[in-house]
């Protein structure tokens, strides 16, 4: 090969690498923040509800599974003499008629949305590492799930793993890597939405009366953001107050 030729070459993987990095880059954790996505005390802006799989014991009395905030927290966060402070945890009173793979959906709705409302997602800032969350159990072998949505629309199910333990214990799982939380348009950064926790019983445990207890889920997230030369135009809230504050041209 000559050598203007292979001078043109090196340019143009040089380019090629310049341009790999700088995506390869934002994919970095460089900015790590830990930040409380649900709280479960009832002041997030969201409120919870449940759902069962078609063996939920149901009566004339009352149906399951039940839910509440209660006044109950892990010493280990708060330590044991905080009466006069509002702090709560989200509990799951469940009951089935029939043991097996049973299971208890908790899912968000926006607090204003009214009795009937649908579903909501709750955002989840930056491109999450880890989430962490506290888990009341009393020794039944249960195991948590939760589910997250891609921003392709595919929802994944992250196993938090079993509950087959006394008392608070501090739970946490890394993302997988196969999740999508970044692409190579503009925006780069695509964030998750967190749909719903599901709860799973397992054959030969028992599930004729059982509580479960759950605390502060929290996350692990890399809040970096590549800066550049009009970078506000990547944001897409910014882009919809310029073209809304626009003139149209007409042609």
């Amino acid at each position: 090969m000559k050598q203007g030729g292979f001078k043109a070459v090196c340019l143009v993987l040089l380019a090629c690498m310049a341009v790999s990095s700088v995506y390869a880059e934002d994919d970095k954790a460089v900015n790590l923040e830990s930040k409380v996505l649900e709280s479960f005390n009832g002041d997030s802006g969201y409120i919870w509800k449940v759902s069962a799989s078609k063996f939920a014991t149901t009566t004339e009395e009352e149906s399951f599974p039940k839910l509440a905030y209660v006044s109950s927290w892990p010493a280990a966060v708060y330590g044991y003499n905080n009466e006069g402070d509002d702090i709560r945890s989200l509990g799951i009173w469940g009951r089935f008629d029939r043991q097996g793979y049973n299971w208890i959906d908790m899912y968000p709705v926006a607090e204003d949305a009214g009795e009937d409302a649908e579903p909501a997602e709750i955002h989840i800032p930056g491109r999450v590492q880890m989430f962490d969350i506290w888990v009341w159990g009393s020794n039944y072998n249960h195991y948590l799930e939760l589910y997250v949505r891609d921003y392709l629309g595919v929802v994944h199910i992250i196993n938090f793993g079993n509950l087959h333990f006394t008392g608070w214990k501090n739970l946490r799982v890394n993302i997988p890597s196969n999740i999508p939380q970044a692409r190579r348009n503009l925006p780069l950064r695509q964030g998750l939405s967190l749909v719903k926790m599901r709860l799973w019983t397992k054959p030969g445990d028992r599930v004729d009366d059982f509580q479960v207890y759950f605390h502060q889920l929290k996350i692990l997230t890399d809040m970096f953001e590549s800066i550049f030369d009009g970078d506000e135009l990547s944001d897409p809230e910014r882009v919809q107050d310029l073209w809304s504050a626009g003139i149209n041209q007409v042609n």
